[in-house]
């Protein structure tokens, strides 16, 4: 299972590196979107494996959720309100900042916007250009962490130490608020030795990507969900 987890974790990072961000298209195309991302931001175009995908906001102004996301309550534990911040020197983002790191740091090669997920979930819709990386991968138990870590640009020394300097900024979410799962991912992350400066946290999740009604895709077809 671990090595199956792994190998798709390595082919989604090609993916994900080859991601091409279209930049905000204000233009006269989208003058007519009622409900924009930001007043000059109708939408944004990403290309994944060389399909495009547009985020952008459900038009319909009456639309309202009815799925999981709905729900107001859960057991604590272990779904427990998460703090802003999950660790010292992380940076909180939201929906915008999210949208920029696609654009300055995914298009490029130099992050990885990161589902921590467990599989199940994620297969149900994320967010456009994502790559699933659950949780448990990263716990210091897992005998494939190291290759993981790798993969994301960490090298290992010969005394066995790790040099992050060509490791690549992650941005990490979940399912929202309630969602210990990225906070655990990233906890596991800075013990490995990973730099906190590099790793940014989207405390809103699903649940609050989805309540701003923004374009979310199922992995198996890529295909928008509204």
């Amino acid at each position: 299972m671990l090595v199956r987890r792994f190998r798709f974790v390595a082919s989604a990072m090609a993916v994900v590196v080859a991601v091409a961000m279209g930049g905000a298209v204000a233009s006269a195309a989208g003058k007519d979107v009622k409900v924009k991302i930001t007043p000059d931001t109708p939408w944004v175009d990403i290309t994944i494996g060389g399909k495009t995908v547009r985020i952008q906001r459900i038009q319909d102004t009456r639309h309202k959720l009815t799925n999981s996301y709905t729900k107001t309550s859960r057991a604590c534990p272990p779904f427990c309100i998460q703090p802003l911040v999950p660790a010292k020197g992380v940076h909180l983002v939201g929906e915008l900042e999210l949208l920029d790191f696609l654009k300055n740091k995914v298009e490029p090669g130099k992050g990885v916007l990161v589902d921590a997920r467990i599989p199940a979930w994620f297969r149900k819709g994320t967010i456009p250009g994502a790559v699933n990386i659950p949780f448990p991968l990263f716990d210091r138990k897992n005998p494939y962490r190291d290759r993981i870590l790798m993969v994301l640009g960490a090298r290992k020394l010969e005394d066995g130490t790790w040099d992050f300097g060509g490791a690549r900024e992650l941005l990490l979410f979940c399912n929202g608020p309630w969602c210990g799962q990225s906070p655990r991912a990233i906890r596991n992350l800075i013990a490995a030795g990973y730099p906190p400066e590099k790793l940014h946290y989207y405390r809103g999740g699903m649940q609050n990507w989805q309540l701003l009604g923004l374009t979310v895709v199922k992995p198996a077809t890529a295909t928008a969900r509204k």
